[in-house]
């Protein structure tokens, strides 16, 4: 059998799309011969330069919500290793947007207990050590798409053995099933022709979790 094929997905756990794209390629992973790779890539990192160009609600979010659960996660990945990265997301998601707990200490401290993770790494939600690897496993994900995009980022080996990255796909709800299959297939078709950059139209409706 041949080995899968890697799926490298860039998440911030805040925001409510990237968990639903999350949530399709894992649907993608029961139909298609791929294996998804979690990384961690920061909302508020990719911000930081431009917090006075953004509306006062989504600058509070960031300056006040979106560092903690980064710090924790990139903090598991270091002390436990990457493969922790998959159940961690999955348990934060769930709390954060599913059951809609927000993204809180007590959210994300049950989403560890959760993953069978040590409440100790909440030690890490006012400052880390690791914020080099943050913003390295950030950087990594967002050089591969450009400033102007945000989570999620997604890449997979391209025809020529380069990466072919893209963001998104934004999608609601998350495709099950053959749907799932063909969207990946579409995206991966439009996404490997040179020079394509966006499809895109006006969002109607915010992200539907009822069927995750």
């Amino acid at each position: 059998m041949p080995d899968k094929t890697p799926v490298d997905f860039w998440f911030d756990p805040l925001c409510p799309w990237a968990w639903m794209t999350s949530r399709w390629v894992l649907e993608v992973e029961k139909v298609r011969d791929i294996e998804v790779r979690w990384h961690v890539m920061s909302l508020a990192v990719l911000n930081e330069d431009k917090l006075d160009e953004l509306p006062e609600d989504y600058r509070d979010m960031l300056e006040n919500k979106a560092w903690g659960p980064v710090r924790v996660v990139i903090a598991a990945q270091e002390e436990h290793g990457a493969e922790v990265l998959g159940d961690l997301y999955t348990a934060l998601g769930t709390r954060i947007h599913n059951q809609g707990e927000g993204p809180g200490r007590e959210t994300v401290a049950a989403a560890l207990k959760d993953a069978g993770l040590p409440e100790s790494l909440m030690d890490h939600w006012d400052g880390t050590p690791y914020e080099p690897q943050l913003r390295a496993s950030h950087k990594e994900g967002i050089d591969k798409v450009g400033q102007e995009v945000g989570t999620p980022v997604i890449a997979v080996p391209g025809a020529d053995g380069e990466q072919l990255a893209f963001f998104g796909p934004v999608v609601t709800p998350a495709p099950k099933g053959e749907d799932a299959a063909k969207l990946w297939d579409g995206t991966l078709a439009v996404a490997s022709v040179p020079g394509f950059y966006e499809i895109k139209r006006t969002r109607t409706k915010g992200p539907d979790f009822s069927n995750l």
